[in-house]
C-alpha cells in the first residue's frame, strides 16, 4: 500500500516531543549513572567514618552490642552530634547525654545515651590493652582480648561460671553465685535467642561482648536482669550500638531542692526512696541489691512522678538463697589480668568491700547520710521546711522528729534493729503527708480510696 503523506506540523511536533523526552531522561539518569560508576561522595564516607568511631563500632567486639544500631542509622534516635557530625561539639569528655527515640517517626520520647565509660577512660583502657602485649601504638583490641586465658575459659564453656568473672571490678561480680550468673545469661538481650542459661547459642563474638561489658560497666546488665516491667525501680533498657547504650530518660532530683513549693514532692520522693531501698533488700527473687556508694544523680523522676534508679553501675548483688563463698578483702593495684581493671583508666584498680562486710542496713545508712537530709531539711540542716498544711501539731512533729530519725539512720555505729526502727518511724511520719492529685499518676486515683497508696 502506498504510504500516506505526513503532515509537516505533525512531524515537527513528534520531533519536539522526542527531544524533550531525551532531555528528561538525561537529567534523571545522569546522577544515578555517576553514582553507580564511581564511589560514594567523600562527605558521606567521612560522616560514616566519624559515626563509627564515635559509637566505638571500630573497636567491636570489645563493645556492648549492636541491637540498636539500625535505629541510629535510620535516624530514629537523634541527638545533637549525630545530626551534624561535622560540627565540633563538646562531647569528647561526656559519658552521657540526652536524645530522643521514635518507633513510628510520629511520636518521640526522651532517652539517655551513655558510653560504658567516659571517652577518656575508654582511650586509657585501649592503650593498656595494647601495652599488655608490648604494643606502644594502636593495635587490634579484639585480637588481644581473644587470646587471654579468661576469654579462652569462657569460650570453652557453655555456662558463665564464677571463676570466669572472679576479680572483675563491678560490684555485681564481687561475690556472684551460679544462680546470679545464670540470670545474667538468661536476660542478656544482645543475642538473638534469649532465655537459656546455657550459652550454646552464643558465638565467640557474643561471648567477648558479654565479658567486656561485665568487666567495664554493669549498667546495661542490671537493667536487663531486673527490668522495670517486672516491678524493679530501673528504667527501660533500649539497646546498644558499639560502646554506646540507650535507656529511658528521667528528670534529675536536684531540680526539687531549695524550693518550698516543691517540699510536698520532696516528701513523696523521700518516701519512695526509702520504699525502693527496702524493696531492693527484700524481694521474691532472694537477691539483696545494695548501694556501694550513693549520689543524687543515681536517681531520677519519670513523668508520672515515680522515682527510678537511673545509674545502676554501683549496685551490688548478694544471693540470699545460695549465699557466697568467703572472699578476700578489697585490693588495689593492677589485679590479675587485663580484664580486671578495664574502664578504670590509669588509676589504681578499685574493688568494692567484701560481701561479708555488707550490713542489712548499709543502703539505708547511705541514703540517710547523703540524700534524705537534702530533701527533708533546710540548707542549714537544722529544721525541716515548713509544710503548707493545716495543723500546727503535725508541722511541729515533723520539725522535731525528722532530724532525730535521720540522725539514728545515718549513724553506722547503731545496731541494725535500731536503724530499721528509725526508718520505719520516718516512713510512718512521711506517708500521710504525700500528695494525692492527678499530677502523681503512678498512685492516683488509687490514693483517694486506699490508704496503702
Amino acid at each position: 500500500m502506498p504510504l500516506k503523506r505526513c503532515d509537516p506540523r505533525a512531524v515537527g511536533f513528534v520531533r519536539l516531543t522526542v527531544c524533550v523526552l531525551s532531555w528528561l531522561l538525561c537529567v534523571c539518569w545522569a546522577p544515578t549513572v555517576v553514582e553507580a560508576a564511581g564511589t560514594p561522595p567523600a562527605p558521606q564516607k567521612k560522616a560514616l567514618s566519624l559515626q563509627r568511631a564515635f559509637l566505638g563500632l571500630d573497636k567491636c567486639n570489645a563493645c556492648v552490642g549492636t541491637t540498636i544500631c539500625k535505629k541510629l542509622l535510620k535516624d530514629q534516635i537523634r541527638f545533637d552530634w549525630w545530626m551534624s557530625p561535622d560540627t565540633t561539639l563538646p562531647l569528647a569528655e561526656k559519658q552521657s547525654f540526652p536524645g530522643n527515640l521514635t518507633d513510628d517517626s510520629l511520636s518521640w520520647r526522651p532517652v539517655v545515651l551513655s558510653f560504658l565509660s567516659s571517652p577518656r577512660l575508654h582511650s586509657s583502657s585501649d592503650r593498656s590493652i595494647c601495652s599488655s602485649v608490648g604494643r606502644q601504638g594502636p593495635c587490634s583490641i579484639e585480637a588481644v582480648l581473644r587470646v587471654t586465658p579468661r576469654f579462652q575459659s569462657l569460650n570453652q564453656s557453655h555456662l558463665l561460671l564464677p571463676h570466669i568473672v572472679k576479680g572483675l571490678a563491678p560490684p555485681l561480680l564481687r561475690c556472684p553465685s551460679q544462680r546470679l550468673l545464670d540470670r545474667v545469661v538468661r536476660r542478656y538481650a544482645e543475642v538473638v535467642d534469649v532465655g537459656s542459661v546455657q550459652m550454646k547459642h552464643f558465638s565467640e563474638r557474643d561471648k567477648l561482648r558479654l565479658l567486656y561489658t561485665l568487666a567495664v560497666n554493669q549498667q546495661p546488665l542490671i537493667l536487663q536482669m531486673f527490668p522495670g516491667t517486672e516491678g524493679w525501680p530501673f528504667p527501660r533498657y533500649q539497646g546498644s550500638c558499639g560502646r554506646l547504650m540507650v535507656w529511658a530518660s528521667s528528670r534529675p532530683l536536684w531540680g526539687l531542692y531549695g524550693s518550698s513549693r516543691e517540699f510536698i514532692q520532696r516528701v513523696d520522693v523521700a518516701y519512695q526512696l526509702l520504699q525502693i531501698t527496702q524493696g531492693l533488700g527484700h524481694n521474691s527473687l532472694g537477691f539483696l541489691l545494695y548501694y556501694t556508694r550513693l549520689e543524687e544523680d543515681m536517681f531520677g523522676l519519670l513523668d508520672d512522678q515515680r522515682v527510678f534508679i537511673t545509674d545502676a553501675s554501683s549496685i551490688g548483688v548478694i544471693d540470699l538463697e545460695q549465699g557466697f563463698p568467703p572472699d578476700p578483702p578489697s585490693q588495689t593495684g593492677s589485679g590479675g589480668d587485663i580484664f580486671s581493671c578495664l574502664g578504670q583508666g590509669a588509676s589504681p584498680c578499685h574493688r568494692s568491700p567484701p560481701c561479708s562486710s555488707v550490713r542489712p542496713t548499709q543502703s539505708l545508712t547511705l541514703l540517710c547520710t547523703a540524700l534524705l537530709p537534702r530533701l527533708l531539711l533546710t540548707e542549714r540542716g537544722a529544721q525541716p521546711t515548713r509544710l503548707p498544711m493545716e495543723g500546727e501539731a503535725e508541722a511541729g512533729r515533723l520539725a522535731r522528729d525528722v532530724p532525730l530519725l535521720l540522725g539514728v539512720c545515718a549513724d553506722p555505729s547503731q545496731p541494725d534493729w535500731r536503724i530499721m526502727a528509725a526508718v520505719g518511724s520516718l516512713m510512718d511520719l512521711l506517708k500521710p503527708m504525700r500528695p494525692c492529685n492527678p499530677r502523681y499518676t503512678y498512685r492516683y486515683p488509687e490514693c483517694r480510696y486506699n490508704q496503702d497508696y
